[in-house]
This record gives C-alpha cells, sequence and structure tokens, in this order.
C-alpha cells in the first residue's frame, strides 16, 4: 500500500499496513509488554516503510513525550561530549530521544523551558542551581543532576570522586617534589565553600593537601573569568614572576589546555608541570599529552539516563552514584626542574 505524500503519516495508516490494530502499534512504538517479535517486525516495517513519526504534541496529551532532555551548561566544554555519548548509549534501543537543551548560562530558564516543553524527564549539569527550588522542581518532572555534591529527597545524582581525584593529583605533584603549586579554577561563585560544585571538594582537597604538607604558606588560588583569554592573562601573570611556581593544578581540562599553551608561550614548557581533570579526547592526544583525572564521563552521562529511565518506570526513591576517578599521568608533568 501507498500513502500519499501530501499529507502526514498516521498510526491509522501503520496499522493498516502492518495488518494490525491502532493498539498494537501504540505498543510497539512504547515498546510495551505483550508484543510478540512478528508482530513488533511487521510494525517497525511499516514504520520504516512509510516514514511514520509519532506527533510529540499527540504522544504527550497521551502521557508520554518519549523525549529525555539533557541540559548541559557550555556548548564548548569538551568534558560534556562524555556526558552526551554515555546518555545516548543508555537511551539507543529505547522508545526515547535525547533532547539537548544547552543552557550557556541561564540553567533556571533553560529547565523551565524543557520542563514545559513536553519532555518527560531530565538530565541536568547545573552545579549551581539551588537545592530546595531543584526539589520543587523535581516534584514536576522526573531529574538527575550530574555534578552535585548533595543528598537530596526528590532527584538523583551522578557525581565524579572529586576527593580521590584532586588527591590524586597532590599525590602525583607533591610525590614529584613540586612545592610552589598553584590551583588555576573557575570563578568564585563556582568554587563557594559548602556548595557542593565539583570545583569547591577540588579546591578544599587543594588547601588541604598543601596545609597537611606544611605549604600553607605557598597555598595559591588563581581564578580565571570564565574565558579562554582569562586563563591564558592568569597563566602570563603567573610565569611572569620571580617566584613562579614549578606545577598548575588546573581545574578541568579546558583551563588545562590554555594553561599549557601559556607555558609554551613563555618558553616553558617541561619546566612547568600543568595537570588537568575530566581527561578528555585532546588531553590523551599524543601531541598535547596532558596528565589529567578520568573521572568516567561516558559511564556518568549513561549511568544518569539509566537512572531517569528507572524513575519514569516508577521509582520514587532518590539514588546516587560516585564514578571512579583515576589519574592518568602522562608528559605534561614532570620533577621540579632546577
Amino acid at each position: 500500500m501507498s500513502i500519499a505524500r501530501s499529507r502526514s503519516v498516521t498510526i491509522s495508516d501503520v496499522a493498516q499496513t502492518a495488518g494490525v490494530s491502532r493498539a498494537a502499534v501504540s505498543k510497539v512504538i512504547r515498546n510495551a509488554y505483550g508484543v510478540s517479535p512478528a508482530m513488533r517486525v511487521r510494525v517497525e516495517a511499516a514504520i520504516a516503510e512509510l516514514g511514520y513519526r509519532p506527533s510529540v504534541a499527540a504522544r504527550a496529551l497521551r502521557g508520554s513525550s518519549y523525549r529525555l532532555a539533557l541540559e548541559i551548561p557550555w556548548v564548548g566544554a569538551r568534558f560534556m561530549t562524555q556526558i552526551v555519548e554515555g546518555a545516548q548509549l543508555a537511551v539507543d534501543g529505547t522508545p526515547y530521544q535525547l533532547v539537548l537543551a544547552p543552557a550557556e548560562g541561564h540553567a533556571y530558564g533553560t529547565l523551565e523551558s524543557m520542563a514545559d516543553g513536553m519532555v518527560d524527564g531530565i538530565i541536568a549539569i547545573a552545579p549551581l542551581t539551588d537545592p530546595e527550588w531543584l526539589e520543587a522542581f523535581a516534584a514536576r518532572v522526573p531529574v538527575v543532576m550530574i555534578g552535585r555534591h548533595d543528598h537530596p529527597r526528590g532527584y538523583d545524582t551522578v557525581v565524579g570522586d572529586d576527593v580521590g581525584g584532586a588527591n590524586a593529583v597532590m599525590d602525583h605533584l607533591l610525590g614529584l617534589g613540586h612545592r610552589r603549586i598553584v590551583h588555576l579554577t573557575e570563578p568564585e561563585t563556582v568554587t563557594a565553600p559548602g556548595s557542593g560544585t565539583p570545583h569547591s571538594v577540588r579546591l578544599q582537597v587543594y588547601r588541604d593537601r598543601m596545609a597537611t604538607a606544611g605549604l600553607s604558606d605557598l597555598v595559591e588560588v588563581v581564578r580565571r573569568d570564565d574565558s579562554r583569554a582569562g586563563t591564558l592573562a592568569a597563566t602570563r601573570e603567573l610565569l611572569a614572576r620571580d617566584d613562579r611556581p614549578t606545577a598548575i593544578f588546573a581545574g578541568h581540562d579546558d583551563i588545562a589546555m590554555d594553561a599549557l599553551a601559556g607555558v609554551a608561550a613563555a618558553g616553558l614548557t617541561g619546566r612547568v608541570a600543568v595537570t588537568g581533570y575530566d581527561d578528555t579526547d585532546l588531553a590523551q592526544h599524543p601531541l598535547i599529552d596532558l596528565t589529567s583525572v578520568d573521572q568516567q564521563g561516558v559511564e556518568m552521562g549513561a549511568r544518569a539516563a539509566t537512572m531517569l529511565l528507572e524513575r519514569l518506570q516508577g521509582r520514587t526513591e532518590p539514588r546516587r552514584h560516585v564514578a571512579t576517578a583515576t589519574l592518568r599521568v602522562r608528559g605534561s608533568s614532570g620533577r621540579v626542574v632546577s
């Protein structure tokens, strides 16, 4: 049977082509219980033949849009690609589609827009969002938060082991003989003590380890202005000093990449150690060779999506997953050069 392309293909068209009921087609689309393999093959073949795409609005009116939102703070952040890859892997093979929602500094508005835009659940990377606001928001739509060190009542959390990862960095640098270690990180709003953000945890570990090593007087925290130019400027100022640091512990790989560029521009490659965090694809490139903490970004994305699917299937109790952090030592961080 051929369907005129002058109108949209409907579920009735699919049912007629497959020789089954509309209810059977709906069951296949929803991956519902009780669908025989033979029926699934017939319906999926009809869907492919006709190019049928279920209406999002119609599905939402029936109680499900089969869309999951993934809110990311910045499109250009390299670590986000790992999260997206993992989430997509978990969603593949299910009736759900993953919709990316870049917040670009406007997390509240983006989350509200997604909740009002006919999605069934939301994975969010918005560490500065108010916990009480999140609790109220999660009462409206299922939510899984990535990168929040808190213990919520109404939503799930997936975090990296920032304590273990930051300690591994400090073990490495101190073990190589470094004492003038600078922590180059995000603006103060992102690192506020007790905020539960990954960067606040990494900063506290840095402070604690310097103090334990008897180096409290050498503690130095430098914050960029959330831009590549800001990171390069901060690195230039550090390296121009007579008492320049011998090591830079960058808060994440994007910062570390710019710090490495600053080190190279100053002619100090191999004389100033640089470490990152997240172990992104560029960190592993042999021409960059960045020592970095692998916090299993793909696993984090996949776990977050799986937890969200569990909530959509009826789970209500909050769950928390902590991803293992492993330091990947490479050529960007060597011993102190006298």
